[in-house]
């Protein structure tokens, strides 16, 4: 693979390969910056907990700390997939759709990865210090969940479920950035995000079945195997009981209920399109999740409106 070519899971037309100087171009895919999914998905529980913390009040999301949490996901899911390509830099040399990632293909070096790391994590530091002393601390005990990721591959069929623990960390942060506090309503939107995440990365993990079994590293797909299907539909269903939950406990209006039903609808179509053997369509699908985690946001968002 050409070093200035996309990258696999790349959209072609990206704005880093289309855009980007040439020699930004390595740290912005160090970053994961083409591939701005990620981002997305890490934000958007962060985003879903200052709309039902808000709501709880009968008031919208705070969009300025929307904004500052907008930022600091794009800032720490950089270095959080820099860390990962640290650790992962010889499985990842193995494997077809991470072998031109910027490390292992020798575009940056660990020594400067390291660096970028520690920019990164420094901007986010300065946001998180303009939020509470709850959200603080959450905030610096996320850093255990982020380190341990890249090792659980390596000792665990199920690091999609230690990925949801971390991605989903946001729904407490954003819940006590927004009142300062938690409440069984938070616990149970991060609850329920776990079991979302461990569904909609099952499905990415579809695309390195192949790969991932000749490199030794497990996957929950790799696990479920021809019971993928069933497997994402179990765990998007306990999403959806949990996430519901958090909207009982939380006491919005039923405005909440028919966005809420589009994004169940959502779901269940991923859950019945998903294939073992197609993994054009688990990328896709996989993609297709950022605009639930929208959707689940609007839900919250307009359960504050009726009282």
């Amino acid at each position: 693979m050409s070093q200035s070519a996309p990258l696999p899971d790349a959209v072609p037309t990206n704005w880093v390969d289309r855009r980007a100087p040439a020699a930004l171009r390595p740290w912005l895919k160090l970053g994961r910056f083409d591939r701005p999914t990620g981002i997305w998905l890490l934000m958007l529980p962060g985003w879903q907990a200052i709309a039902l913390a808000d709501a709880t009040y009968g008031r919208l999301p705070d969009l300025w700390l929307m904004l500052e949490f907008f930022v600091g996901a794009a800032l720490m899911r950089a270095a959080g997939c820099a860390f990962n390509d640290i650790v992962d830099r010889d499985i990842d040399a193995k494997v077809s759709r991470t072998a031109g990632r910027p490390i292992p293909s020798g575009q940056i070096s660990v020594k400067q990865a390291w660096g970028f790391i520690v920019g990164c994590s420094l901007v986010s530091l300065l946001i998180l210090l303009t939020m509470g002393p709850l959200a603080i601390g959450l905030g610096v005990a996320s850093l255990a969940l982020v380190a341990a990721y890249p090792f659980m591959k390596r000792i665990t069929w199920w690091p999609q479920a230690w990925l949801g623990l971390t991605f989903n960390w946001g729904a407490l942060l954003g819940f006590a950035a927004a009142n300062g506090r938690l409440d069984l309503s938070a616990v149970l939107l991060y609850a329920g995000g776990v079991f979302w995440t461990l569904g909609y990365d099952t499905i990415y993990a579809i695309q390195d079945l192949e790969d991932d079994a000749l490199a030794g590293v497990k996957s929950s797909a790799r696990r479920l195997g021809a019971d993928i299907p069933r497997g994402v539909a179990g765990f998007y269903g306990l999403s959806l009981v949990l996430t519901f939950a958090a909207y009982v406990w939380a006491g919005l209006s039923f405005l909440f209920l028919p966005v809420f039903a589009l994004y169940a609808t959502h779901l269940i179509l991923q859950a019945r399109r998903v294939q073992a053997d197609n993994p054009v369509r688990a990328l896709a699908l996989f993609k297709a999740n950022t605009w639930a985690g929208v959707i689940l946001f609007v839900a919250f968002a307009v359960g504050a409106l009726g009282f």
